[in-house]
């Protein structure tokens, strides 16, 4: 069994090889970044933009959704995972907020009818329409076993899909240091139809299932695994219909992955030294926060956390909208903008 072990250790080897050569290419591109800061609350996690192309809208602590109205009115409130309750006014990011007031990570439009869907963490997969208010929920199970830690989505504008990610059966978000670092392989990839309100789970078996996005075309999906640094691809149409791919090895842990609409992502990551076990350690100088590759792999860009006299620090996630890069992050309380 030595020779397959040896193999693998040795693809893996060439491989970090090859994306350090990669990084190393791109690492002295600079950008200047704004703080925009959150009103009373924290962890503007993932953004998503409407049917109007207004916002973006972003989910943080607290159980709130947020929309961007520009520099010179700020956020405003837009709708809400749970009824409002005082203690879900307090700012806080911490499990008994979250418990009571849900935690909205992963957002997406139906640019069609104006409905907002979200991945909240401890409700579940939610919906609410064009005018906000408080979300409904669709699902919080799947095969009889409760969600854990919804984590992140994205909607299929040509059919009405919608496909997120569970990422543990047994660890909450609030624990989510544990969950990448415990080995729990529960995670699942899931799909759901608004039009039958059938609840599909893709895929089994995931390490910290995180980021989700469709390519440009619809046909595969990438799903961004935190614990093993790494993004698979699952297929959705095409000869290799429903089966998952290794895609991308990456020099960090990867929180969400979003598509740019021209056929690249975006991938943010956290820092840390992946191991690849005793006979493999890849380093890496500097901290990466983020990648931008195409839907080959080729990384095309670069975000490193010291630009020019800006800092980036604990992203977890990059969208790129007409001509802006939107960075969040789950823990502080500011979402960071620059120009592309």
């Amino acid at each position: 069994m030595w020779l397959p072990v040896l193999s693998i250790s040795f693809f893996l080897s060439l491989s970090f090889a090859f994306l350090s050569y990669q990084v190393d290419a791109f690492s002295q591109l600079t950008r200047q970044y704004n703080r925009l800061p959150i009103p009373s609350a924290v962890g503007p996690e993932s953004f998503a933009f409407d049917c109007n192309g207004e916002g973006p809208y972003t989910g943080v602590s607290g159980g709130r959704i947020l929309k961007w109205q520009g520099a010179a009115r700020g956020w405003a409130e837009f709708a809400s995972t749970s009824p409002p309750r005082d203690i879900c006014f307090n700012g806080a990011n911490d499990p008994e907020t979250e418990l009571v007031c849900g935690r909205p990570l992963g957002l997406q439009f139906n640019k069609a009818t104006c409905e907002l869907y979200i991945a909240d963490s401890s409700f579940g997969l939610m919906v609410v329409g064009r005018d906000g208010g408080v979300a409904k929920l669709l699902a919080n199970s799947a095969e009889g076993v409760p969600f854990r830690f919804t984590n992140a989505l994205d909607f299929d504008q040509d059919n009405g899909i919608v496909y997120f990610t569970d990422s543990s059966i047994w660890i909450p978000r609030w624990e989510f240091l544990i969950e990448a670092l415990s080995g729990d392989e529960t995670g699942r990839l899931m799909k759901y139809d608004p039009k039958t309100e059938k609840l599909t789970v893709l895929w089994r078996g995931l390490s910290f299932p995180n980021g989700a996005a469709l390519s440009k075309d619809n046909s595969f999906i990438l799903i961004a695994e935190t614990s093993k640094a790494r993004i698979l691809r699952y297929w959705l149409r095409g000869p290799k219909a429903q089966t998952l791919e290794f895609f991308l090895q990456l020099p960090g842990f990867p929180d969400n992955v979003k598509s740019n609409g021209r056929g690249e992502f975006w991938v943010a990551l956290n820092p840390g030294k992946p191991s690849m076990g005793a006979t493999f350690q890849p380093r890496f100088d500097g901290e990466i926060v983020a990648l931008r590759f195409d839907e080959e792999g080729n990384i095309l860009e670069v975000l490193n956390s010291r630009t020019g006299t800006s800092t980036l620090t604990l992203v977890s996630e990059v969208e790129e909208n007409n001509g802006n890069l939107w960075i969040g992050s789950v823990v502080l309380p500011y979402v960071s903008l620059s120009k592309v």
